[in-house]
């Protein structure tokens, strides 16, 4: 017999959401084999939730066939269904297809009668046609997990239903009524009748969407929801590190670089153990676009072909790279290929606002043109800031490439004042740097400067190298010689360190943030090989730079 005293605890534990506690006095419980279906079931769900993959695997596995043993026949393949669902999230497909082979056999030994567990077995069908690209294939069969779902009020079938099919028309290019039914996914999740293994797929579903279909509204206001889930329940694991994901990617565009830059690297450790989570091929990808942005290259390539070995697509991040490396060709080359298999929405919006920034580097502006007008056209036909502000950002690149300086303004000055309203200082500031474009282009050095002057700011304060040696090129036309490369900032900042000027005096000279400072010190001290302020101040000397 289990152990009485256990079982209670961990069945007390299950209903507080103490998922450590639960697996621990259930698996002392069970001792040598003695728990119930139901009590395995428990089990499987602390297992999982706590990061015991081989425990939720084999509390399934006895669960399912005590249940066939005992022919309660469509309870047995509703948990195989999750027994499944596991091995696949572990990248096991042929024995989750094994166990869905199973799952279907019990049901039709019990008759092929309508039930609830039919719906979740179309849920591999519909997530197979979604993947492969056939959104509307997809949407289809999801439309038959709600139907199921509604007419047997069953949650967690509703909740897949939804989810799938919000996915399914976010990916057709539909992205409104997308999003609304990813709304509805994550309203019907809040009730406690839905497993939360069901609620964790959909908070990370959903949020994942939302960064696919461009809705930065809805990826703040359900990230935060998702970090205060999990906060409630501290010893999940599955969900933590993939939340961490999603709130570096907020950070990130909120230009708060350094702390999504410490979520990712925890991110990355919570999701290497257990191994095989497929959210760590994000959090590499991830990585490499802070790391690109920086001026990191080699750092980034290397985060870019972890994401790719993890399963994650490399693009745009890489393609990016490339042309900040100076290799044009090879960045027009990825275009062309990574466009031509992107077919599903919002996989395809995020490679053509990529495609129109290479076309225009490689002096190629018909491609950029065409790129530009099918994300304008998308974002016309869409609502939602975010891809307007990236559409417009594109179409006034190419309209300024195009030699239309006048027409570029009026629409680059809308997508400034677009990133500025949804807090993105980066993207912002890259549309500083092209409006001082068009202001010199129309005769205008003073408004030129004042546009490249700010970009510079904040490009200092984000710690953008590459982007900040674009707008010093145009503030410092001449070319200068600047000893161990470093940039005219750099210069100014060692000639205030060997005048024996502290951080905070620095900063006020040059209007920037003790924080800016600190880091140019650190790339000063870096090109130089030295680790001090008085030998950074000897070089000043010894170069004529006082």
């Amino acid at each position: 017999m289990p152990d009485t005293q256990q079982l209670r605890i961990g069945r007390d534990a299950i209903t507080t959401r103490a998922w450590t506690q639960a697996y621990e006095a259930l698996s002392a419980a069970d001792g040598d084999g003695e728990l119930g279906a139901d009590d395995l079931d428990r089990l499987a769900i602390a297992a999982y939730l706590t990061g015991h993959d081989d425990a939720y695997e084999h509390a399934l596995d006895r669960a399912v066939r005590l249940l066939l043993d005992g022919e309660d026949l469509r309870r047995a393949a509703r948990t195989a269904f999750w027994l499944a669902l596991g091995l696949f999230r572990l990248g096991e497909p042929a024995r989750a297809g094994g166990w869905l082979s199973r799952a279907h056999r019990a049901l039709a030994e019990d008759g092929d009668r309508p039930c609830a567990e039919q719906g979740l077995l179309l849920v591999p069908a519909g997530l197979q046609r979604l993947f492969s690209g056939d959104g509307e294939g997809a949407a289809e069969v999801f439309q038959q997990v709600v139907d199921v779902g509604a007419r047997f009020r069953d949650p967690d079938v509703t909740a897949f239903g939804v989810l799938g099919s919000g996915q399914a028309m976010v990916a057709c290019g539909d992205r409104e009524r997308g999003l609304a039914l990813l709304d509805e996914a994550m309203v019907a999740v809040t009730g406690r009748d839905v497993s939360p293994i069901t609620v964790g797929i959909v908070y990370c579903a959903v949020i994942e969407n939302c960064h696919l279909a461009f809705d930065l509204h809805r990826a703040r206001e359900w990230t935060a929801e998702l970090t205060r889930w999990c906060a409630a329940q501290p010893d999940l694991v599955p969900y933590r590190g993939q939340c961490l994901v999603h709130r570096a990617q907020v950070l990130a565009l909120e230009g708060h670089w350094s702390q999504a830059t410490e979520e990712m690297r925890r991110a990355r450790e919570r999701l290497a153990d257990p191994p095989g989570q497929p959210a760590v091929g994000m959090a590499w990808y991830e990585t490499g676009e802070l790391l690109r942005r920086q001026g990191r290259h080699g750092e980034a390539e290397d985060c870019y072909r972890r994401a790719s070995q993890h399963g994650h697509p490399p693009q745009p991040g890489m393609l990016l790279l490339r042309l900040a490396q100076g290799r044009e060709e090879d960045a027009r080359a990825a275009i062309d290929a990574a466009l031509s298999t992107a077919t599903s929405g919002g996989a395809r919006w995020h490679l053509l606002a990529a495609a129109s920034e290479v076309c225009c580097a490689c002096g190629d502006t018909s491609a950029a043109r065409a790129a530009a007008d099918e994300l304008d056209e998308v974002a016309r036909q869409q609502t939602g800031e975010w891809l307007r502000a990236i559409a417009a950002t594109a179409v006034g690149s190419v309209l300024l490439a195009e030699g239309s300086a006048r027409e570029a303004g009026a629409v680059l000055r809308g997508a400034f004042e677009a990133w500025r309203e949804l807090h993105v200082p980066y993207e912002a500031a890259r549309v500083r740097l092209l409006l001082g474009e068009v202001s010199a282009a129309l005769g205008d050095t003073d408004g030129a400067l004042l546009e490249w002057d700010a970009a510079r700011y904040t490009f200092e304060e984000l710690g953008a190298l590459d982007e900040l040696a674009r707008v010093e090129a145009r503030l410092s036309p001449e070319p200068r010689s600047r000893p161990s490369g470093l940039t005219e900032r750099e210069v100014e900042v060692l000639r205030l360190v060997a005048r024996g000027c502290t951080n905070r005096e620095i900063a006020d000279a040059l209007v920037l943030s003790e924080h800016t400072v600190r880091r140019h010190l650190q790339n000063v001290f870096g090109r130089l090989g030295v680790s001090s302020r008085a030998a950074a101040a000897t070089f000043a000397v010894r170069h004529d730079l006082i």
